[in-house]
């Protein structure tokens, strides 16, 4: 069992540990704002791979990149005009940048996949702070077992990777609940849409001054972090649009709208009564994970609203209920 530290309660002692855990080469789980990581240093190829160990990730899937600050993020890619103001109106945040890496910058391809480009992200509060003690990027993906649902909660990270690394930080729940919007800025100035997340996509186009581009089919090559097509999936199968509830199904609703034979089902779950998406997304992947573990074979998901932080609850789901390899 990894040992926990409570990061209100003991900022320091969690400090001093991860330092401890991270230059021996050890993965350790990190709460963030968006799902809890399991980071490690971005420049020790042996690192790198047992995050990719723990996790079951295969190396062709491209980690994202923590810095404390836009001036670290400087000292490993380059930036454009437009992800430059795009890091100073959101950093530190859920953005990610798809930026191309600086020559010899100390990333390891193993974190980037052996791409020539980099993503990266400036995380809030605790995450940001031990990034700075530490003097060196984490590779982060999210702190569970590659393809299922992203823990929002220490008892998440435990119930799923707790035999397999020495220390997991509890920072409470995530206050976002999804993982990060992943932006690229192409050469030709486009602003490509690699996930959607958690900030809103209007957000981003009113300060780049142009709309993102969103892929109008699943590609093959893998850019960014969350882009296979099977993804964030729990045990159970998922059924999204529901309309009705079949007997034994587990029911995952919306807006406080019940439906047809819900009497019937093994549980039922309301990512927000009151309609809020903020709040949906906030309980998305812990919803998700009590309906699996109530015995369902099937998860029945009614429609989610897509504008606003609709687009990455509906995107999370989609990966959930696609078929799997």
């Amino acid at each position: 069992m990894a040992r926990h530290i409570n990061i209100e309660t003991e900022r320091e002692t969690a400090l001093q540990a991860a330092v401890s855990e991270l230059a021996d080469g050890q993965p350790i789980a990190l709460p963030t704002e968006t799902v809890y990581g399991l980071a490690a240093d971005a420049t020790d190829p042996a690192a790198i791979t047992r995050i990719y160990e723990t996790k079951g990730r295969p190396q062709f899937n491209p980690l994202i990149c923590h810095m404390a600050d836009i001036a670290m993020a400087e000292r490993y890619a380059v930036f454009d005009p437009v992800s430059r103001r795009l890091a100073e109106a959101f950093w530190p945040g859920p953005l990610t940048l798809v930026l191309p890496l600086k020559p010899a910058s100390g990333i390891h391809s193993l974190a980037t996949a052996g791409l020539d480009t980099v993503g990266i992200r400036v995380p809030q509060g605790f995450a940001g702070d031990l990034i700075r003690r530490f003097d060196r990027p984490l590779a982060a993906p999210s702190a569970n077992s590659s393809g299922k649902i992203s823990p929002t909660s220490a008892a998440h990270v435990e119930a799923d990777l707790g035999q397999k690394i020495n220390l997991i930080l509890d920072g409470g729940a995530a206050s976002v609940g999804v993982e990060s919007t992943i932006v690229k800025v192409e050469e030709d100035g486009r602003v490509r849409l690699l996930r959607p997340g958690g900030i809103v996509t209007e957000e981003i186009e009113r300060v780049a001054g142009k709309r993102l581009e969103r892929p109008k089919k699943a590609s093959a090559a893998i850019e960014a972090p969350g882009m296979l097509a099977s993804h964030y999936a729990p045990g159970a199968a998922v059924r999204l649009g529901a309309t009705s509830v079949s007997p034994g199904e587990a029911l995952i609703r919306f807006g406080g709208i019940a439906i047809a034979g819900e009497e019937a089902a093994r549980t039922v779950l309301d990512l927000s009564p009151s309609g809020d998406l903020s709040e949906a997304a906030a309980n998305l992947f812990d919803y998700l994970k009590a309906a699996d573990a109530s015995g369902a074979a099937t998860i029945a998901i009614t429609a989610i609203p897509t504008h606003g932080l609709g687009e990455a609850i509906n995107d999370r789901l989609s990966r959930a209920a696609a078929p799997r390899g």
